[in-house]
């Protein structure tokens, strides 16, 4: 984990707008019109409505995205009691959380009262402002007063996430780790250390899912919590033991199943750990050191699951995992409470999205090798896109069934779409690569670095630190363009590759290109001759392993680029052909269209690759591909030409890959209308579904369809991706932008660190 330096902190929290989140309209407010329906006269309605009925603020209002982050600066983070005021970056942080993952606005409410009755008073007193309270870094015992309080006098979802995300998070990771080690929730003995507001509420809700209190010991500052104790408040008094003979930690420990430490750092030794039952479930969530350090946990034995609250260690402990989408299904049902239902039910979709395969995208965020459910994987990573709909919709769900749901979801698939269209989530998917690129930053060739769109790509992208560019060109020239355009090129490497000075490198490219196809007729000399072509040299480049990615496009006709491509790099194994995708997104959803660079005019054989290169690709792209092959004929109706090819190509699929959720042919407004589809064609195999995935029949209907979409406005393009070369080779076209390139670049680099992570595991 990057070391976070005071001045570092500082200057991001005071640099530009102070503070991290602020307020913007959500209407349109230019013209005179605009302002007079905004406020004076136009106000009025709305009002009148909600006075009739309290429930349209839901309709007319934010009330229904809008949750009050509360505190009153007693118990903030490991800093102690330092105030309301001083608390406030804290809220607003939190704020920000929930704002990236779940699309939630938050007002940060710093309250500077300490006493309880006042404090619930005031919260009470400006509830009606939000759809949900989310209480926070409140000291115990005052917490639980000010929760049960509010729960009971507030209809509106009120959570204090101190308590109950670290609970919620810890017991998914709990069940999972309990399968892992093959062991019943009923049966183990639990100690836990520390016992705060969320020692007591991880707790609970560990009996709620089967614990049993007679299993459970609970320690304080000053030893084991037991019967014969007459210091204890109501809380500890639940958990204390009966066990009078054990004072001590090291005593509890012994014998123990599952050790829970919220405490402090370093309390708990290797020889404790050792003295636990075999495969010991150790969670040690002391911030930021924990109660024994990783190190020293895993010297103490093999067979120990262990988790921590920090992110450079496997198993975070990480409370953003389930309040952003807790309080989003609560949010969404207008629920009248977060209660027990619904906080079991985001426990057990959080394990159980633990258990499933993970993408390929969030292996890369982490720089992971693949991730699968085992003893350093026992719940899902903080950046994996999947939580928003499943725990969103796991939490609105138990919403419904348990009765406190004021606004029902009937259609879950529409939900979910929501969601991420809600969240714009290829923006934020970009972002995602982008982080992983900066963490991680590969050399990228950019072939045509004298065309001024890719030579400020290429700089942005080293400024960024999205890459380590080499540029291929002239050294006085490309400087000169720079300087003309304002461009910085200090520290990027240039290559002038028709120099005397890289003959070598050149006659080497040549000797490997002329053995690797001297069956095709390829001569030493010709091979020679093709390494001035800049193409072909960076593609060596990345061939040898000088170089990581090549990016190209802009001046060169692609069918020329993409044939030396396949001679140099090659295809991957099990396929013959690749291709190009492009993945759009707008106020429709995120499409992923395909083949929208390659082949021409793809032969049935030539679409069934592009079809298994496209599903896997999406899944890359961390969404569950559900495809249409689309024609300008339904099912069979045309028996010649391109929808004959789809046809024959569907039927391939479906015999021989019944794991993938495609069909075809079909018109693209049966790809895209459900219920259209479903009535005209019961037969078809993605009932009921919201195609995500075109694959089009041949190159002109892909281009032109990208192409009008991105023309017709409203919408984002990342592409073309390459798919199925055996390294990434990436190419653009003529009209790109210097944020198509840049973005395209960010799509290469993430490319090679998932290829390198699997040439690692081969």
């Amino acid at each position: 984990m990057a070391k976070i330096t005071k001045e570092d902190a500082l200057r991001y929290h005071a640099e530009g707008k102070p503070g991290k989140i602020e307020v913007i309209p959500t209407k349109p407010y230019s013209t005179q019109a605009d302002l007079s329906l905004a406020y004076s006269p136009g106000v009025a309605e709305p009002c009148l409505e909600i006075q009739k009925n309290p429930l349209d603020a839901y309709k007319y209002t934010a009330k229904g995205n809008l949750v009050a982050v509360i505190s009153n600066g007693t118990a903030v983070l490991g800093l102690g009691d330092i105030g309301a005021m001083a608390g406030k970056p804290v809220m607003e942080g939190k704020g920000l959380l929930f704002k990236i993952f779940a699309g939630i606005d938050v007002f940060d409410i710093e309250v500077n009262e300490k006493d309880p009755q006042k404090f619930i008073e005031t919260v009470k007193a400006i509830a009606p402002t939000f759809g949900g309270i989310n209480l926070e870094d409140i000291k115990a015992p005052q917490c639980f007063e000010i929760e049960t309080r509010l729960k009971e006098e507030l209809d509106i979802p009120v959570m204090h996430d101190d308590q109950h995300g670290t609970a919620i998070i810890s017991a998914a990771g709990l069940l999972n780790a309990l399968e892992i080690a093959g062991k019943k929730i009923d049966e183990v003995k639990i100690v836990v250390n520390g016992a705060g507001a969320a020692s007591i509420s991880c707790t609970k809700l560990y009996v709620m899912l089967g614990a049993r209190k007679e299993n459970i010991i609970m320690c304080d500052s000053k030893g084991v919590i037991s019967t014969n104790r007459t210091d204890l408040n109501e809380q500890k008094r639940e958990f204390a033991t009966s066990h009078t003979e054990i004072k001590t930690l090291e005593e509890a420990v012994r014998g123990a199943d599952v050790f829970l430490g919220l405490s402090v750092a370093n309390v708990l030794t290797k020889e404790m750990v050792r003295s636990m039952n075999a495969n010991p479930i150790v969670f040690a969530l002391a911030n930021p050191n924990p109660e024994i350090s990783y190190a020293d946990a895993m010297e103490s034995r093999e067979d120990i699951i262990f988790a921590t609250g920090r992110s450079d260690y496997p198993n975070q402990i990480n409370n953003v995992l389930g309040f952003p989408y807790i309080f989003r299904g609560a949010l969404d049902t207008s629920a009248k409470a977060i209660n027990e239902e619904m906080k079991l039910a985001a426990v057990k979709a959080i394990a159980k999205l633990a258990k499933e395969p993970v993408p390929d995208v969030v292996n890369a965020a982490y720089k992971l090798k693949r991730t699968s459910f085992g003893r350093d994987y026992i719940l899902p990573k903080a950046l994996d896109p999947r939580l928003l709909t499943r725990v969103s919709c796991a939490v609105a769900k138990a919403a419904m069934d348990s009765g406190v749901a004021r606004r029902p979801i009937t259609d879950w698939d529409a939900y979910a779409n929501h969601l991420r269209e809600m969240m714009g989530y290829d923006n934020k998917l970009l972002r995602s690569f982008t982080d992983m690129a900066k963490a991680n930053p590969k050399r990228v060739v950019f072939a045509e670095a004298n065309h001024i769109n890719m030579l400020k790509a290429a700089a942005e992208a080293k400024a960024e630190g999205i890459c380590q560019p080499v540029l291929l060109g002239n050294w006085d020239h490309l400087h000169k363009l720079a300087a003309e355009e304002n461009i910085n090129l200090d520290g990027i490497e240039i290559i002038n590759m028709r120099s005397e000075a890289e003959t070598d490198r050149r006659h080497r490219y040549a000797r490997i290109l002329a053995q690797k196809r001297e069956r095709e007729g390829v001569t030493y000399s010709e091979a020679c001759e093709t390494m001035f072509d800049r193409n072909a040299f960076g593609m060596m480049m990345v061939e040898t392993g000088d170089a990581d990615a090549f990016v190209t496009g802009v001046y060169s006709r692609y069918s020329e680029v993409t044939k030396l491509a396949e001679q140099i790099i090659g295809i991957r194994p099990t396929y013959n052909h690749f291709g190009a995708m492009h993945i759009i997104s707008g106020k429709k959803g995120t499409f992923f269209m395909a083949d929208t660079l390659i082949n021409r005019h793809p032969s049935t054989e030539v679409l069934i690759d592009i079809a298994r290169l496209t599903h896997d690709a999406v899944k890359f792209f961390a969404h569950e591909p559900v495809m249409a092959m689309l024609s300008y004929s339904n099912f069979g109706a045309d028996k010649q030409g391109s929808p004959l090819k789809v046809h024959d190509a569907i039927d391939y699929l479906h015999k021989n890959h019944p794991e993938m959720l495609i069909d075809g042919e079909m018109q693209v407004n049966f790809a895209l209308d459900k219920k259209l589809r479903d009535e005209m064609y019961p037969f078809n195999k993605l009932k009921n579904r919201d195609v995500n995935t075109l694959v089009f029949p041949n190159l002109s209907s892909a281009n032109s369809a990208y192409k009008l979409m991105l023309e017709m406005g409203n919408v984002e393009s990342i592409g073309p991706i390459q798919m199925g070369l055996n390294k990434p080779i990436h190419f653009t076209d003529v009209e790109s932008s210097t944020r198509d390139i840049l973005n395209l670049t960010t799509v290469a680099v993430v490319d090679a660190i998932v290829q390198e992570q699997i040439n690692k595991n081969r």
